[in-house]
């Protein structure tokens, strides 16, 4: 299938929202506005040439552009569980999408999963997850002040009237990166050989 009524809308390089790689195209279609006896393009779909999924670049009256989908923040892990790597995807497509609140419940769950995965015992309270993944040394040096940061930062989004920020999800997402592939990956490798 292809799509209808495509045409030449210049080139440009993005990376895909829906895959992560970088690709180019040329592809798509564009709006119009018109302003007096003058026409300009604003904003514009391209149409992926790897993925043929639509990407908009979204022009504002200020000149700013937005790509919706945004890429996807967070790298891709190897060796994860089916049950890790999709929460792991879903914090990132939440932090994708602006859902930052949400991706920040997200990663407190995650040490709940990995806790689990990795032999702890289901339904204890989450600072008894915590206090396991430390204790059984997945949480690695220096990474406890980390820990601590996601228990706090979840405790207010999931315990107070207040939103996250991108700056808190970024964070904890970058955490729960480095924590997958020292639970995960590396051992992964290491297996492989």
């Amino acid at each position: 299938m292809s799509w209808v009524n495509t045409s030449g809308i210049g080139s440009r390089d993005w990376t895909c929202g829906y895959f992560g790689k970088i690709v180019g195209g040329k592809m798509g279609y564009h709006r119009e506005q018109l302003t007096g006896s003058t026409c300009f393009d604003r904003s514009k779909i391209y149409i992926c040439p790897r993925c043929e999924r639509p990407t908009a670049f979204i022009v504002s009256d200020d000149g700013g552009v937005e790509q919706v989908p945004g890429p996807m923040e967070g790298a891709a892990i190897q060796g994860l569980p089916e049950t890790v790597s999709v929460l792991y995807d879903e914090i990132r497509k939440c932090v994708q999408a602006g859902a930052y609140t949400s991706a920040v419940l997200s990663s407190r769950k995650m040490l709940m999963h990995i806790a689990v995965d990795n032999g702890a015992e289901e339904g204890l309270t989450f600072a008894r997850y915590v206090g396991w993944l430390n204790d059984a040394h997945y949480i690695p040096p220096n990474g406890t002040e980390w820990v601590d940061e996601v228990r706090k930062r979840s405790n207010e989004q999931n315990h107070e009237i207040v939103l996250a920020s991108r700056e808190d999800a970024m964070q904890l997402l970058d955490f729960i990166e480095m924590l997958l592939r020292f639970c995960y990956e590396f051992p992964s490798r290491v297996r492989r050989k």
